[in-house]
């Protein structure tokens, strides 16, 4: 990849800014997106109307919803490349968050279409879209070392932290990994907010206190602000957490592992897609434990401190 072109599928809340980090860095972008406008904030980006339009890069990144999206938009690429096969070692580079088994069934078929020319790398990101602005993405890859070593450049004009995980599907499971322990902290930080609320504590104090001990984390600094203030307002849309920990269940019963906080999150998240909150922001989680609570908060005061019992230890 020594002349620094790559295409690009999606330029979302998270494609635009991971784009525009690639301009920055050197790299010559030609993108497709289903909608124009987001071209409009993306002057240095070149943009064509069809996806097939990029069979010719040496990589192409496709940064859609989920497997499913990717396969729709790369559908006339592929069949394109069985009529005339890509130049080998071109690389499909799959940044979104997918199973990691579907993903490799993904391979299978761009190498069969390809000629066996093209290969796939699961690169899923974390960081949000804090991270994908400023370029601070983690970058999670499933790759051979070959193929790691030949696009890491490219994954370091986005990122601060690649690393290659393993085989093919390594990435998105290393990505799944990585939601089941957001998603999980991130509820119960929403839990432990609407608890302290409801027993007349201001929520602030409790997270302040909180980020100075054990209880301190990353998604603590990045989201406790939002589940404080109440700030739904979409970062990235909460229904995608449900999506991402199905994988880590389908991943677990694979081999076999037992994952308790993961199924019990999924049903929580499950709930909030239920309530309709699904497009707002992770943080929204509280307001779905809030719609459970039984006990409105108005009718709680202050923390009463009971005296302990003489036969309590």
């Amino acid at each position: 990849m020594t002349n620094q072109r790559v295409g690009f599928v999606g330029l979302g809340l998270m494609g635009a800014p991971m784009a525009a980090n690639l301009v920055r860095a050197g790299w010559t972008v030609t993108a497709w997106n289903r909608s124009h406008a987001a071209f409009e904030d993306l002057p240095t980006v070149q943009r064509v109307e069809n996806v097939v339009e990029l069979r010719h890069e040496d990589a192409i990144i496709f940064m859609l919803p989920d497997l499913p999206f990717i396969e729709e938009a790369a559908a006339d690429l592929l069949e394109s490349w069985r009529n005339e096969p890509p130049k080998p070692g071109t690389a499909v580079v799959i940044m979104s968050s997918v199973s990691p088994t579907a993903v490799q069934h993904f391979a299978e078929t761009v190498h069969a279409a390809s000629g066996g020319n093209a290969v796939v790398v699961d690169a899923p990101v974390s960081g949000g879209t804090a991270g994908a602005t400023e370029g601070t993405l983690a970058i999670m890859v499933g790759a051979t070392e070959a193929q790691f070593a030949a696009i890491q450049p490219l994954l370091g004009a986005m990122g601060t932290t690649v690393r290659r995980m393993g085989a093919l599907g390594s990435g998105s499971l290393a990505k799944a990994c990585n939601q089941l322990i957001v998603g999980t902290t991130t509820a119960a930080l929403a839990e432990a907010a609407e608890l302290a609320e409801r027993s007349g504590m201001d929520v602030e104090a409790l997270f302040d206190v909180l980020s100075g001990g054990l209880a301190g984390s990353r998604v603590l600094d990045n989201v406790g602000p939002r589940l404080a203030a109440k700030d739904y307002a979409p970062t990235g849309p909460a229904k995608f957490m449900h999506k991402d920990l199905g994988f880590v269940l389908g991943s677990a019963a694979a081999v076999g592992a037992a994952v308790p906080m993961a199924s019990a999150a999924t049903e929580l998240y499950a709930e909030l897609k239920r309530q309709g909150l699904g497009d707002q922001d992770l943080a929204v989680v509280r307001q779905t434990i809030a719609n459970l609570s039984r006990t409105p908060a108005a009718t709680r005061s202050n923390i009463s401190c009971a005296t302990p019992g003489r036969n309590e230890q």
